[in-house]
């Protein structure tokens, strides 16, 4: 308990310090409720082929453009990924779905409550989150599509000081949406493998009660200070925390071009430490991650990601990511990223490449077809390498 008081007093802290304003996205990043309300990838100037579903259904569109111009906005959507690979073992295919509600309720001038609950299905016996153990490579080749049926994942208090210097979050978070960053990192509109998502070195919990804070140092570099429970469960949201003390802790120190771009001209240090279970089901574990990532005149990304832990709880306890992401005016995106990774009891390196486009139809009906190509996979030292297809495809309401 002392632990949790003692983080959560150093986050604190940091919010007080002076800076420049600070985006009024707070710390959202890609995967976050609040880019998700927001078409496009936040782009200016889509220029969308229809406007599926909308013109199929004018007044409920109308109705939810009401609310929000009243504060309060929502979405509902759906997902669906198929997985198909070559492998000599395992199933041979997956597929998921994944049924979210989120919305966010501008309560006062400065203040805003975010939710986010999900329902996430296997179709079949393997979901897609776990496919790529099932085929044979220590690789989440489908991430956040898992078996974990209902899910509360969002449900946080945001505070902003009014003159946009710092910006606070409270209650149950997922720290994916805040932690190690950038313009490519989402799971749900960017790359399936979570070697280019969220750095597979970073032992991040699942998502449960924690604060997170962030400040503007000067005109161009930034803070962000997360403490959460490190036995995070959205299935059985609880305060277990208050009385384990067991916490995940990260500090991120940045630079971006300007607080409306944070996430897509964006160069970071993250450093992270989770405790010890105390029932021994978890080793202590921390790390370092690197990600640098800037959109070249809104159209190209090129990044470089890279990791460290000791190891005995992340996927990897070393990880190097690079690639290339192209951005249309129609919010179409097409990518490739390339990882090497070595774990913690291989004495290979295993390495990863996807390609990716997302097609989109519409700001709210999307889909994209995937490639990833895996070299040496390390849970089948027989096969020299291993190809995974996918289909994604998401419709919003």
């Amino acid at each position: 308990m002392r632990l949790v008081r003692t983080a959560t007093s150093a986050a604190l802290a940091l919010l007080v310090a002076s800076g420049a304003a600070i985006s009024q996205q707070g710390l959202s990043g890609p995967s976050s409720v609040e880019a998700d309300l927001t078409p496009g990838d936040g782009l200016t100037d889509p220029q969308p082929r229809t406007s599926f579903p909308r013109n199929v259904m004018p007044g409920y569109f109308d109705w939810k453009d009401g609310l929000a111009e009243n504060g309060f906005r929502f979405n509902m959507d759906y997902f669906a990924l198929g997985q198909w690979s070559d492998s000599d073992l395992g199933e041979g295919e997956a597929a998921g779905g994944v049924l979210r509600f989120y919305g966010n309720w501008q309560a006062t001038e400065n203040g805003s409550l975010t939710f986010k609950v999900e329902n996430r299905q296997a179709y079949g016996d393997v979901a897609p989150q776990f496919f790529g153990f099932d085929s044979g490579a220590l690789s989440i080749t489908g991430t956040a599509f898992n078996d974990s049926e209902n899910m509360l994942t969002n449900l946080f208090w945001t505070q902003r000081d009014p003159n946009g210097q710092w910006t606070l979050q409270i209650g149950q978070l997922d720290l994916t949406d805040f932690v190690d960053v950038y313009g490519l990192v989402s799971p749900w509109t960017s790359f399936q493998n979570l070697a280019f998502n969220t750095n597979p070195t970073i032992n991040v919990p699942n998502p449960g009660i924690g604060i997170a804070g962030g400040v503007k140092l000067g005109e161009t570099f930034y803070v962000v200070g997360a403490v959460a429970d490190a036995n995070g469960d959205p299935t059985e949201p609880n305060f277990d925390v208050f009385e384990t003390g067991e916490t995940y802790k990260s500090i991120e120190i940045g630079y971006t071009s300007g607080s409306d771009r944070i996430y897509f001209d964006n160069v970071h240090l993250t450093f992270w430490q989770i405790d010890e279970a105390e029932d021994g089901s978890r080793a202590e574990d921390k790390g370092v991650a690197f990600s640098a990532a800037w959109f070249i005149d809104n159209t190209w990304m090129p990044f470089i990601r890279a990791g460290r832990s000791e190891g005995t709880v992340a996927l990897y306890d070393k990880s190097l990511s690079t690639g290339l992401g192209w951005y249309r005016r129609n919010t179409d995106l097409a990518a490739i990223g390339f990882n090497w990774a070595e774990a913690k009891g291989f004495d290979e390196t295993q390495f990863t490449t996807e390609a990716f486009y997302r097609f989109t139809i519409s700001p709210d009906f999307q889909i994209t077809p995937s490639i990833q190509y895996i070299r040496d996979p390390l849970l089948n030292p027989g096969q020299d390498e291993l190809t995974v297809l996918s289909l994604r495809a998401r419709i919003v309401f």
